[in-house]
């Protein structure tokens, strides 16, 4: 339903910059994703890009616990096999470990998709993180925060042998935009553009340390690129527009089919009854799901969201 709100309802563009090479792969490998974590509506460009390579049913992410107990979309997740953290590597170990090792043998062609910053970019956040970076001697980044590198080195060594090769993906909107989930659902249009570089899993050293230092550098360059599109307002690569399926549309037209022509029935027939008990407690459900909503969307607001990151933290990885 999101991803249909963000390509039809709202006509969000999506272009890629890549090669060739690298597009003739998606959607026919296993595969983590690095995604930046700056903008409220990242996850959803990255689903509707699952989506349109037909993966988006068994894509997968390490995500924090909170979001297990968010009505529908946690519960949901939990079925399909997302693994949840609590970003405690002492308290998670284990239970990232038994997840990506049931992720081993999947069926499917999976896309696992890491936030490797841990936590959305902030201001604050960014401060505290380059502090940790001056402490350990590493170069500072300008528009991303220091990558945790536990969760990537584990889920490059419990997937080795059935994951591919690594997508890092840089994101940003045209504009200077920043944008928002309430704004898809205000129907404002954006244009997102991601810049895909393709990484042979071979390539990427077994060594844990090896490993955490080239998740370093790729952060490095990483901020190179949001560097160049900032100043040139363009990702170098060749473009592409993946176009939209219907399946996301159809799936919404069905459903609200379903279930929302019994709920405009009932509702008539509550106005129709003229009681004013039936009409309160109507209306009152009413508000009551819309409450729910805008808390769900509050999930995704920047300025709502968790204070991990904003503590200093000196301790190694």
């Amino acid at each position: 339903e999101l991803v249909m709100l963000l390509e039809w309802w709202s006509g969000t563009e999506c272009t890629l910059f890549s090669d060739e090479a690298t597009v003739r792969c998606f959607g026919k490998e296993h595969v983590i994703i690095i995604l930046n974590h700056n903008f409220e509506i990242d996850f959803l460009c990255g689903w509707t890009m699952t989506e349109r390579f037909g993966v988006l049913g068994s894509s997968k992410v390490l995500a924090k616990r909170e979001l297990l107990y968010v009505p529908l979309i946690g519960w949901t997740w939990y079925f399909l096999e997302i693994v949840f953290c609590k970003r405690k590597w002492e308290e998670d170990r284990d239970t990232v470990v038994e997840g990506l090792k049931r992720l081993a043998d999947y069926p499917e062609y999976m896309w696992f998709l890491l936030y490797c910053e841990g936590t959305r970019f902030t201001e604050t956040k960014h401060r505290i993180s380059m502090e940790v970076a001056e402490s350990k001697g590493l170069p500072k980044l300008k528009y991303h925060l220091l990558p945790r590198t536990k969760g990537f080195t584990t889920a490059v060594q419990c997937l080795r042998g059935t994951v591919s090769a690594v997508y890092d993906v840089t994101l940003n909107f045209r504009g200077n935009k920043n944008p928002s989930l309430l704004g898809i659902l205000y129907g404002k249009k954006y244009e997102a553009d991601m810049c895909v570089r393709r990484f042979p899993l071979e390539d990427i050293p077994q060594d844990e340390k090896e490993a955490a230092n080239w998740l370093h550098k790729l952060y490095q360059e990483k901020d190179a690129l949001q560097e160049m599109y900032n100043q040139e307002g363009i990702f170098p690569g060749q473009q592409f527009k993946p176009p939209r399926r219907p399946w996301t549309l159809l799936n919404f037209l069905f459903w609200a089919t379903v279930l929302l022509s019994p709920l405009f029935t009932f509702g008539f027939g509550v106005f129709a009854s003229g009681s004013p008990l039936l009409i309160l407690a109507f209306l009152g459900l009413v508000g009551a799901a819309s409450f729910g909503v805008r808390r769900l969307i509050g999930v995704t607001e920047i300025e709502k969201g968790s204070s991990y990151g904003n503590q200093e933290f000196k301790k190694k990885e």
